[in-house]
């Protein structure tokens, strides 16, 4: 298995769509239709990076992209919209997407690079607080 993925769409095409294609791929995959569903799917599960839409109801992506840096910093967040302004793709810098990628998601390989990028550096951070965590206090690694 490749990584643990949650899709937050309001648009249920767009979910099944984008699970069955990363479960094909070896993921394991979570959906949810709004941001509030995928903080209890946080809350429950462990999951290495979220595949967000921005526009959707009960709690929007940007939400849900702020409470995740807050709950949850080691979950890589890739925000997808189909309303490109300017004010969506700033939300997602000032609120530290890993990215943001446009619909129609007609191709996918930019996704599936976005995907595999994020669940990278999530691995990457998860080994060096094991390494951290396996030191003794005062400890620089064998380093001075």
């Amino acid at each position: 298995m490749k990584g643990h993925l949650l899709i937050v769409d309001d648009e249920k095409e767009i979910r099944d769509m984008l699970s069955r294609h990363f479960r094909l791929m070896g993921y394991e995959v979570l959906t949810a239709e709004h941001g509030l569903d995928a903080l209890s799917i946080l809350e429950k599960n462990r999951v290495d990076a979220v595949i967000s839409d921005i526009m959707m109801p009960v709690m929007d992506g940007v939400d849900l992209l702020r409470e995740i840096r807050r709950q949850y910093p080691m979950v890589r967040v890739i925000m997808i919209t189909g309303y490109v302004t300017l004010e969506n793709a700033l939300a997602c810098m000032r609120n530290q997407a890993d990215t943001c990628i446009f619909k129609p998601l007609n191709d996918l390989g930019e996704l599936e690079e976005a995907v595999q990028t994020a669940i990278a550096a999530q691995a990457r951070w998860t080994r060096k607080f094991r390494e951290l965590t396996g030191m003794k206090p005062g400890t620089h690694g064998g380093r001075s």
